[in-house]
């Protein structure tokens, strides 16, 4: 069942998806070669928790079992989404996608980056930017009237079509609100005018999840991390919006993030303006 916000529930949902931002902001400003994930990890939490809100991934369960660890999914390189922070040292030219939720007044709220760690390669510089584009070219259709079906064609059509990388197909986005996730599934592949209509109110986080490679994936042992079965790079960015008449009103804020990163010299700024 798909439920539409208030205006009061939106503002509560933004709250929420601010402070998501704002720690991985906080994220960004530690981020550099010889970093550890786990030790981030610890950072993020308290970070959230000092901001009177819960890590709402850590301790979350796929139906009851297989409960996730941590506070952040941290995806390096050829990870997709999922990845456990460890002890593993990022390293220079590393790839990390960081995705972060919080519960806080009763609302949930969502959003990823992916963070390119020292001299990234040139190819894979130009994946994060194409995924990141892709990601505002599906909010500008997140609009009344629309169907889910556009949302995800826009990704795919800018991503595939236009740039020969790769839609995951197992993995979506989601409707977000008292839960986590919730109603509808919103996938990064599509066909224009399908899916359920777009209406006034409904609270969506949409991300991107795009492989250099091909698009298949497989699930490592600890049964979270999922990775580009060709061992190529993946990006996922993410972002929480409402829907409403003209235009997408997005809810979280990357622009936290982009100022933690020009500021830490350690980590590539990733421009979608050129």
């Amino acid at each position: 069942m798909i439920y539409y916000k208030t205006q009061a529930e939106v503002e509560l949902i933004r709250e929420s998806c601010i402070l998501v931002c704002k720690t991985l902001a906080h994220v960004g400003s530690l981020l550099k070669p010889g970093a550890k994930g786990i030790d981030i990890d610890r950072e993020a939490e308290k970070f959230i928790r000092d901001h009177h809100a819960v890590p709402a991934f850590k301790g979350y369960g796929r139906d009851g079992k297989d409960v996730f660890p941590f506070t952040l999914c941290w995806s390096i390189n050829e990870a997709v989404v999922h990845g456990f922070p460890s002890e593993r040292e990022l390293q220079n030219g590393d790839i990390v996608s960081v995705d972060c939720g919080v519960a806080l007044n009763g609302y949930f709220g969502d959003a990823a980056y992916t963070f390119a760690v020292g001299e990234v390669p040139k190819e894979v510089m130009q994946l994060l930017v194409a995924t990141k584009k892709s990601l505002n070219q599906a909010v500008e259709v997140a609009i009344v009237g629309k169907r889910i079906g556009d949302i995800g064609f826009a990704v795919q059509d800018y991503t595939e079509r236009k740039h020969n990388y790769s839609v995951v197909r197992e993995l979506v986005g989601h409707g977000i609100g008292k839960d986590l996730h919730e109603d509808p599934q919103v996938a990064n592949h599509g066909k224009r005018g399908n899916g359920a209509v777009l209406r006034d109110g409904l609270v969506i986080a949409i991300e991107p999840m795009i492989n250099m490679g091909k698009k298949e994936v497989v699930t490592l042992s600890d049964r979270w991390t999922i990775i580009a079965k060709d061992r190529k790079p993946s990006a996922h960015y993410e972002h929480t919006v409402v829907v409403r008449k003209d235009k997408a009103d997005i809810l979280s804020d990357h622009s936290f993030i982009e100022k933690a990163i020009k500021n830490n010299p350690e980590i590539k700024e990733i421009s979608i303006n050129n």
